[in-house]
């Protein structure tokens, strides 16, 4: 699927949030947000320049072209600001699989975002890309992240033992799925 024929995106948030693909001009939010330790550790390449930050949105644009990942800036439709990322990964057509991932700005945590944009990811790759099962996982010591998967609909299904390692810690991963048929978790996203 290329971007050009991109499938419809997900439907604006009630308080304005929107969700787009990412743009060249976003770098300075992507080279924002992955400035706490936290994010730039899991970044899949260092973004510690604006030029980082632009590439970071180029191989967004690539994966979006090439059909293997949707990444999409989840944004203020008020302000225009960026105020988080959102994205299906790993997308398998053969057996309707993605990974769902996300992160919000610090000034964004807490306020519901990370919710809504996973949980219109969700119905979008179900309802647009035509996906069946999504996966998702985190540390077991985010708590934060597990309420957000919670609350978008994401049934816990297992442990991971000691499936990442950051600065020399390993830390157990605690897996959710989402299927196409499960109830809709009720965030007004259209139908479950």
């Amino acid at each position: 699927m290329n971007r050009s024929h991109s499938p419809l995106l997900p439907p604006p948030a009630p308080d304005g949030l929107l969700l787009r693909p990412w743009r060249r001009g976003d770098a300075p939010a992507v080279l924002e947000a992955f400035a706490t330790p936290e994010m730039a550790r899991q970044a899949d390449q260092p973004v510690d320049s604006l030029d980082a930050a632009a590439r970071w949105t180029g191989r967004r644009t690539a994966e979006w072209e090439a059909g293997s990942a949707y990444a999409l800036a989840v944004v203020d439709g008020t302000t225009g600001t960026v105020v988080g990322n959102v994205a299906v990964g790993a997308v398998n057509r053969l057996h309707g699989l993605g990974w769902v991932s996300y992160w919000t700005t610090p000034a964004a945590q807490g306020k519901g975002v990370a919710t809504y944009a996973c949980g219109a990811v969700a119905r979008w790759a179900f309802d647009d890309l035509g996906l069946f099962r999504l996966e998702l996982g985190h540390r077991t010591n985010n708590r934060a992240s597990c309420r957000v998967a919670e609350a978008a609909g994401f049934t816990v299904e297992g442990l991971q033992r000691q499936r990442l390692e950051y600065d020399g810690v390993r830390h157990d991963v605690e897996l959710h799925a989402r299927l196409a048929t499960d109830p809709d978790p009720g965030l007004g996203l259209g139908p479950g």
